[in-house]
């Protein structure tokens, strides 16, 4: 079970380039349920991914398999939708918890956002966010990939937007 919540992000920590990071670039073949290939590059190493995820935006099950670059590649061809690309920053937080603060990059430049992930509901419930994080988007479901995969250009404005003035 994955439980994790989702936030906007006010101001980039001013640390983050100390942080551990890598490029993520993202399909999805099915939104529903989500089925999704990810292809993730640090500095040393390309890692390729198969993710299937149940519904749900706050808790939801999830399994995914390493794939080679092969699959991967021959699976983005049938992807349905916008590739998403962004630079994730794996941030510590406290209680042992780590943040996932993802700039995205392409066609949802100006899209920052972070989530967290929780051992357990409770935690989740307790958490309190640092000075940086914003307005938690996690049951906005603009903000969840596999239908940021689905948007039309005029929806990916409208989000842009939204993230910089905080009103549609």
């Amino acid at each position: 079970m994955e439980i994790e919540k989702k936030f906007l992000v006010k101001e980039l920590p001013d640390d983050l380039e100390s942080c551990k990071s890598y490029t993520i670039e993202q399909a999805y073949l099915s939104t529903s349920p989500a089925v999704r290939v990810r292809k993730r590059i640090s500095t040393d190493n390309k890692e390729f991914f198969l993710t299937v995820k149940s519904s749900g935006m706050f808790a939801h099950e999830e399994v995914e398999s390493d794939i080679g670059e092969s699959t991967y590649q021959n699976f983005l061809l049938e992807a349905k939708g916008n590739v998403i690309t962004k630079q994730r920053y794996i941030l510590p937080l406290l209680d042992g918890l780590k943040a996932e603060l993802d700039v995205f990059k392409g066609i949802f430049e100006g899209v920052i956002m972070v989530e967290v992930e929780f051992p357990d509901e409770e935690t989740a419930k307790k958490f309190t966010p640092p000075p940086y994080f914003g307005d938690e988007v996690t049951f906005d479901k603009r903000f969840h990939n596999s239908n940021m995969s689905t948007m039309s250009k005029s929806d990916i404005s409208d989000l842009i937007h939204f993230v910089h003035t905080g009103h549609a």
